[in-house]
Order: structure tokens, then sequence, then C-alpha cells
């Protein structure tokens, strides 16, 4: 983990594409398999406190290790505000993740919270001062939803169907939360190191996930004696892994590519999920599910993509009026000086899917690692085309979709 937490200067000269490219396969594979190893590692142990277990230990190791490395001792006020965003994303957001993979593939709970930028998108229009999306944003709202509704179908409520729907209910909540953490973190006074205000959100998440899965009843069904190997490797696969090697690579893509390349993991994580559950654990991929993942991966490549080159025209805008107010005393093609926090609990800007306007808003954190990987980021790549064509193109592939899928034989 150590070696990951190195300045960039030598990627940023073409030097170290092999950490680039291990930082990548990290952030791909792992983030991806994490949904497959929760099924497994829930197989004997119950699911609250396994994931309460897992960030506990992962969280304690990540803050330790900071600390000796000299890190500040956080303000109460940060540990206060590190508890509410942990709460969201962990209970809220993994522990519904993993209750739900009790009665549902790990493949199509890793594209249901594929949901999280959509829910995201809502919520930074529905809060106050909130930005209305624009047509190509709206246009992928509306795929990706469609997209779900195809993936769920029409459920059986007889015999495990009921089952399915509450595990397909709390999973929608779950993403929800999420998504509601990943936003109001950027205004919360955590602390300015994306590391520790992780590893808080770790600690104290996972003790409320295990006070959940106490009050639940979960210490009565559980039995050390009877935890499983391959229950007991995923849980360390999970701690080592999910929750700090996938994060640090991570955190330095974030410094060490753009913010394009990054945000390329919310739409192949659900390919790796489905793909290594129906490979692992035999679970069940029909035309259905992958017409499904592609309606819904493009739902979130237009969301992402189009507010991207919005972010991507500010910042243009932003460089060429600080190219021509540059101070005399700086070297020409010098790199400007960072700009100061918004506020004091706010780290540099790292990467943002609702942070638009950059200059009026907090600085984004790496978020929390969890069964969801991280909040999206920020993609840089315009989306090139005018909101009718965007429209007329993404209609009539959602069109495509339904026929195909309500016709095909194997459905």
């Amino acid at each position: 983990m150590a070696n990951l937490m190195i300045d960039v200067q030598g990627v940023e000269k073409g030097k170290g594409l092999t950490g680039l490219i291990l930082a990548f396969a990290a952030v791909y594979l792992i983030w991806g398999s994490t949904y497959l190893a929760i099924r497994f590692a829930i197989e004997t142990a119950p699911p609250f406190l396994m994931m309460g277990i897992r960030f506990i230990i992962a969280g304690s190791l990540m803050y330790g290790w900071l600390r000796v490395r000299g890190a500040a001792r956080p303000a109460l006020r940060e540990w206060g505000a590190a508890a509410l965003i942990g709460g969201l994303l962990l209970l809220g957001g993994t522990g519904a993740v993993g209750w739900s993979e009790q009665f549902i593939p790990s493949g199509l709970a890793a594209l249901l919270v594929a949901m999280v930028p959509m829910w995201m998108v809502l919520l930074d229009w529905l809060r106050p001062n909130g930005r209305r999306p624009g047509v190509p944003v709206a246009i992928g709202l509306l795929v990706g939803f469609a997209g779900v509704m195809l993936l769920v179908g029409p459920i059986d409520l007889s015999g495990n169907g009921r089952a399915q729907l509450l595990a397909l209910g709390a999973l929608m909540l779950g993403t929800l939360s999420w998504a509601t953490g990943s936003v109001y973190s950027q205004r919360l006074p955590l602390p300015e190191s994306p590391y520790l205000a992780a590893s808080l959100q770790m600690m104290l998440g996972g003790l409320l996930l295990v006070l959940a899965g106490s009050g639940m009843g979960e210490w009565t069904r559980f039995d050390p004696v009877m935890l499983s190997l391959r229950s007991g490797l995923a849980i360390l696969y999970l701690i080592v892994f999910g929750s700090l090697i996938a994060f640090v690579a991570y955190a330095w893509l974030l410094k060490a590519s753009t913010p394009t390349r990054v945000a390329s993991y919310a739409y192949v994580n659900p390919v790796v999920a489905v793909f290594l559950g129906w490979l692992l654990a035999d679970e069940p991929v029909t035309a259905r599910t992958l017409i499904a993942a592609g309606v819904i991966i493009a739902g979130v490549v237009l969301i992402i993509s189009h507010r991207a080159a919005r972010r991507e025209r500010a910042l243009q805008r932003v460089s060429d009026s600080s190219a021509l107010t540059a101070p005399a005393d700086r070297a020409p093609g010098a790199p400007a000086a960072p700009a100061p926090p918004p506020f004091p609990g706010t780290a540099a800007p790292l990467a943002s899917p609702l942070a638009d306007r950059s200059e009026q808003r907090p600085a984004a954190r790496a978020p929390t690692p969890s069964a969801f990987g991280t909040t999206i980021s920020e993609s840089e790549r315009p989306t090139g085309g005018s909101p009718g064509r965007l429209a007329v193109k993404s209609l009539s592939f959602l069109y495509l979709a339904y026929t195909a899928a309500w016709h095909h034989p194997c459905l």
C-alpha cells in the first residue's frame, strides 16, 4: 500500500506504465469481483456482521498506518461527520448489498448498483438550488431506469419470488443511501486526507454494521467454528484487496491518470461481476440480462460523459483565465499554485460527478471503498453531437433493446 502512495511525476512523463496498468487492473478486477466475494463470504457468515468486521479491521489497519506515518489526530467534528457518511455508505449501501445477495445473484446486484450515478443526478437536482439535468442526462436517466426494469422483469411472488422482490427493493434503497452519502460527503468537515477520511468511515461504518447485525440477532446464527474455508478466504480478500489495495490504487489513479479513464470503472465493474458470477458460481446469464446490462451501462455512459464535458469546458475556461492573470514572477509554463480549500476540512479536488463548476462547490474526496467501489468519478470526454441527435440515437437503441428482449426465444 505504501508503494502506491507516491508522486506521479514519473507517470506524467511517460514512465511507470506498469504501475498504471496494475492500478487499473486493481480497480477493474478487484472491485468487480467483490460482489462474488460477498456472496461466498455470506454462505457461512451473516451479512451485517461479516461486513462490519471486514470494515472495522480494514479501517483500523489503514488508520494505524496513517497515524504511524504522522497523520494528524482527527477532530471531534471529523469523527462525527465520518460516522454519518459511514452509516450512509456502509450500513445503508454496502449492508444492503450483503443482505440482498442472500436472495439474488451477485451479477444482478452489481448491475443494480450501477444506478448510483443516476441517483446522484436526481439528488443534485432535488437539493436546494440544485441543477436540473440537461437533455442528454435526462435521456441517460430514462435509459438507465428502463434497463433496470428490463433487468428485473416480471417476478413470481410465490415461493422465493417474494424474497427476491424484497432484496431488489432493499438494494434500490441501498444505492440511494450510497448516493446520498457520496453527495453530502463533499459538504461535511471530513479530514483533508482521503485515506484518513476513508479509514474513519470504515471503522465507524463497520461499527454501525455490527450493531445492526446484533439487533437482527445475527450473533445467534453465527458460529465461527462453522465458517467455511471459502467464506474465510472471501472475507480476507475483501479486507486486503477490496478495502485496502483497490482503494489506494483508485486514489492514486485520480492523480496519475485522467478522470475520463478512471471513470471507466463505473461501467467495467458490472461486466466483470456478471462474468465472474457466471464463471465461478454458475449464476444464470440470459439474453435479457445481457441486453439489460447494455442498456443500463449506456445510461451511465450518457450521464457521466455529458456532465464531464461540461466540467472540462469549465476547467478550460478557468485555465485560460489563470494563464492571462499569471503573476510575473512565475516562469512561463510553470504550474500555478494550488487553490486553497473552499472551507476547513475539505480536500484538494480529486474527482466529482457533480462538480461541473468546481469553483462554486466544495472539493471532492475519494470515498470509502466497498462493494460499490467508490463514487463515480467525473469523466472529461465530450459527448459529441447535438442533444436532438443524441436523443434519437438513445431512444432508437432503447426500442431495439426492448424489441429483442421481449421476442427472444430464450427469455
